[in-house]
């Protein structure tokens, strides 16, 4: 059963992957930079620190960071290393096909699971848990899930990687928020 899901995870991948064009690379490489998403950022702190007093703001936020850096060690410092899956785009990942990759980038050496997906889909929970409003839920998850995409697009991770990223963050992103309400 194991050989059968990752043979789907490979074939989802190649779907994704090969079907690129120049305008898509680029778009896809500008999701998956950090600098792209700070004026959304600055949308979310400003409606937060709008409807919240000094108090209920740094539970918030302290919140987020805690989720964000659960998130972020967990994938990077506990699972990559345990698991060591190698990310499409290594050569020791063996594919039988040539992955594209945009810009030459590969990021490190092992993928599972995506720390972009866990930490946007993460952040993507826990605001969506605080703002409980369908229009910023949709953007948010819209979001999270634009990032997932474009990191198997890029090459650097495959579906169950990014798959596994969004499990783990909806997870501590609840985790957060629920201990967050206890202190408000």
């Amino acid at each position: 059963m194991l050989e059968t899901l990752l043979k789907w995870d490979i074939s989802l991948f190649r779907l994704i992957n090969q079907a690129h064009n120049p305008f898509m690379d680029e778009l896809m490489f500008l999701i998956s930079t950090k600098w792209l998403w700070i004026p959304f950022y600055a949308l979310i702190l400003f409606f937060l620190i709008k409807k919240n007093n000094t108090r209920n703001l740094i539970i918030l936020l302290l919140g987020i960071g805690l989720t964000i850096t659960s998130t972020d060690q967990f994938t990077s410092s506990l699972l990559k290393p345990s698991i060591k899956r190698y990310r499409p785009c290594q050569v020791e990942s063996g594919l039988d096909f040539d992955v594209h990759r945009v810009n030459n980038k590969c990021g490190g050496k092992y993928g599972f699971a995506s720390s972009h997906s866990a930490n946007f889909f993460g952040l993507a929970t826990f605001l969506a848990l605080v703002f409980r409003d369908p229009r910023w839920n949709s953007a948010f998850f819209a979001a999270a899930f634009l990032v997932a995409y474009s990191r198997i697009y890029l090459g650097v991770h495959y579906p169950l990687d990014v798959f596994a990223g969004a499990l783990i963050g909806i997870s501590f992103g609840w985790l957060w928020w629920r201990i967050s309400q206890i202190f408000r």
